[in-house]
């Protein structure tokens, strides 16, 4: 009898452990108290793309897809960048194509070649011709554009989110491990000059041990969701979590060293019900409901157990902010609502003063954003934090080195739309982090940027 009830309660306990399977984009289930996602098998023959360095280019041929309001000032920046020609434009309508000609001409460039339609991407891949293809369409065809790409042989560059599964971002890391193409996410905030200089105190030590971080894309777009905006609010009411997580993550995740000594173990979400994003559904869409609340708040923890906290917001009539707060056992910075830094060794908690402030930002400026910062402002791209990020990945394809942001980058920073969804969608239950270098998040140390010899 004892045995027979040993039996029982070991059947059980496995039951309990997992039992309960979790609509996912790949197969989840509940496991001692997490929800845990599948991780596929690396396919044989298939390497890790950590540091992944490719044959130098020396004149980047560009191809555009998505010259919308994003994909237009890609186009007129590049124009700006030496060693890059613009190959072809692509997009559903002719007369985007054509107004990005007049770009180009104006800049006494030649004529690209035009591809126009939905489809239109897949013969523009076709052509050998091309090096790199900057996709800035809607979110929901990043992927199949991307993927299109790599297979044809050309990198992909992917406007965020880049992915907005975790299948989606399971593909994107195999194919470039596949065809050994690179595959990143245009991830600008990554590039502004205070998110920069912060980055570079944290990597210097200047901060100490930063454990807390936090970041944010708060947004007030309701006056653009009747027309700039009219696929996002369709995206948002069938969409519940945080569908918008790179602009405050990405910049945070360096200074983490995500998956460069770090890596995100587990999330857990919570959120506000939906009320400027009902009334606009009902206003705009004739629909009573919103699934994605007003405000989402993400806790990540990682495998050092610190600590990242990111927020979405697009519905609250505030100012905008990412947030972007750095907390050491030796410092603060903090640029929302405004810009602060305290260093214990300078004046205890208490902040700097504006002048010490600016004095401190300007020395552990990237000596690299120095030389380019006055061509930058000039050219623009949101103060010129696009520019920079355009820059910087031309330059590590003209000279073979790995980019600032890799695939797993694309991946672990798109993935939070999902895994919040799946949080949240369970009573806030913690949500395993995947892992997309399969196990070798610890063999690179620390957050760099390549340089040439």
């Amino acid at each position: 009898m004892k045995k027979i009830l040993l039996i029982l309660s070991a059947g059980i306990l496995m039951l309990s452990s997992c039992c309960k399977t979790v609509p996912a984009s790949v197969p989840a289930c509940i496991k001692d108290g997490k929800i845990v996602l599948e991780t596929p098998d690396r396919a044989p023959g298939q390497q890790s793309a950590l540091a992944l360095a490719c044959e130098p280019i020396d004149v980047v041929k560009v191809a555009f897809v998505g010259i919308g309001g994003r994909g237009t000032g890609a186009v007129e920046r590049y124009t700006h960048i030496d060693g890059v020609e613009i190959v072809a434009l692509c997009d559903e309508r002719a007369e985007r194509v054509e107004d990005c000609q007049s770009i180009l001409s104006e800049a006494g460039l030649p004529a690209a070649k035009g591809y126009v339609g939905a489809e239109a991407f897949k013969e523009m891949c076709e052509n050998e011709d091309i090096d790199l293809v900057y996709i800035a369409t809607d979110w929901l065809d990043h992927v199949r554009i991307a993927l299109c790409a790599m297979e044809n042989g050309h990198h992909a560059a992917i406007e965020v989110p880049s992915a907005m599964t975790v299948k989606d971002c399971w593909d994107l890391v195999d194919a470039c491990e596949r065809t050994r193409r690179h595959c990143t996410i245009l991830e600008n905030c990554c590039y502004d000059f205070f998110e920069m200089s912060t980055l570079n105190m944290a990597q210097q030590g200047l901060f100490g041990e930063v454990y807390h971080v936090e970041g944010a894309y708060i947004h007030y777009l309701a006056e653009d969701w009747d027309h700039s905006e009219v696929w996002r609010l369709d995206y948002n009411m069938a969409n519940r979590g945080d569908n918008y997580p790179t602009h405050g993550l990405g910049p945070i995740c360096q200074v983490m060293n995500i998956h460069r000594g770090d890596k995100m173990d587990y999330l857990v979400a919570m959120d506000t019900p939906s009320y400027n994003g009902r009334k606009a559904a009902k206003q705009l869409r004739g629909k009573d409901e919103c699934l994605d609340g007003d405000h989402t708040i993400s806790l990540i923890q990682t495998a050092k157990d610190h600590l990242i906290e990111v927020q979405h917001n697009v519905y609250c009539p505030r100012p905008y902010s990412r947030m972007h707060q750095l907390f050491g056992d030796g410092g603060y910075a903090g640029k929302y609502p405004i810009e602060q830094i305290s260093v214990k060794s300078m004046h205890g908690h208490e902040a700097l003063s504006e002048e010490e402030m600016n004095d401190l930002l300007q020395q552990y400026k990237p000596d690299f954003v120095k030389e380019i910062e006055e061509k930058a402002r000039q050219v623009g791209g949101h103060g010129g934090m696009d520019y920079i990020m355009d820059y910087r990945l031309i330059y590590c394809l003209h000279n073979g080195l790995p980019l600032d942001e890799d695939v797993y980058d694309c991946a672990e920073w798109s993935a939070v739309q999902e895994l919040s969804r799946i949080s949240l969608e369970n009573g806030s239950m913690p949500v395993e982090f995947p892992d997309f270098t399969r196990g070798e998040w610890n063999r690179i140390q620390g957050f760099s940027y390549a340089f040439a010899k």
